[in-house]
């Protein structure tokens, strides 16, 4: 199996490390230090494939998949630290949603509209292909889509058609059905997904729960 990178150690970070080495993938788990203690339990915990470091140390390891799961307010700049070398060729999958809480809940997003945090990332590292997906929801079901009844929806897109190929197999490996993967196309359309997380925010406040998800119903 290959060697896949993470960036972010919170919940989202430690979540997605510890489903892809569950899988078999030997994972490096990165953040600003090498000696980042919830890395280091995640290396101690899962034995010989998982591993830590910096996020450079992370960006080098993997062989064609990097993770951007940090914060989206602080996303460039963790990227900038794993290296654009070290991302260089590769598939950097964006989870990260660009929320500002500056002024409290509920968030404003830092770009809207007419650009997004996944068009920032790729307009940063051009040299690599940058794949947005996943952000729409909550970890778990990120994981174990068969968490949640019946059929919904996880969204891709990124301007490399064979990166957004090969996230969405990955996507099937965490359980998605290949018929509930819906791509978008160009990483443009992370403008949309990212703006959903305000109606996300407002439907977890609603019902209680982050055990939701959102399905697109077609007409028969």
């Amino acid at each position: 199996m290959s060697k896949i990178g993470v960036l972010g150690t919170g919940m989202v970070g430690q979540a997605i490390a510890s489903r892809l080495v569950g899988k078999g993938y030997e994972v490096c788990m990165g953040s600003r230090s090498a000696e980042n203690e919830k890395a280091v339990a995640f290396a101690e915990k899962y034995g010989d494939l998982a591993n830590n470091g910096t996020f450079a140390d992370a960006a080098l390891f993997a062989d064609e998949i990097v993770f951007n799961c940090t914060n989206g307010h602080a996303s460039i700049t963790a990227l900038e630290l794993a290296g654009a070398e070290n991302l260089k060729g590769k598939v950097i999958i964006d989870v990260a949603n660009p929320l500002d809480f500056t002024n409290g809940m509920p968030p404003k997003l830092l770009f809207c509209n007419d650009s997004s945090l996944g068009e920032q990332i790729q307009n940063h590292f051009p040299d690599s292909m940058v794949v947005k997906s996943l952000n729409t929801m909550n970890c778990e079901i990120m994981l174990h889509p068969e968490g949640i009844p019946g059929d919904h929806n996880v969204f891709v897109c990124g301007n490399d058609s064979g990166a957004r190929t090969k996230v969405s197999e990955l996507l099937q490996e965490f359980g998605w059905k290949a018929d509930n993967i819906i791509d978008l196309g160009d990483i443009t359309a992370a403008r949309g997904t990212e703006m959903l997380l305000p109606l996300w925010l407002r439907l977890f406040s609603k019902i209680g729960t982050v055990e939701f998800n959102f399905n697109i119903v077609r007409k028969p």
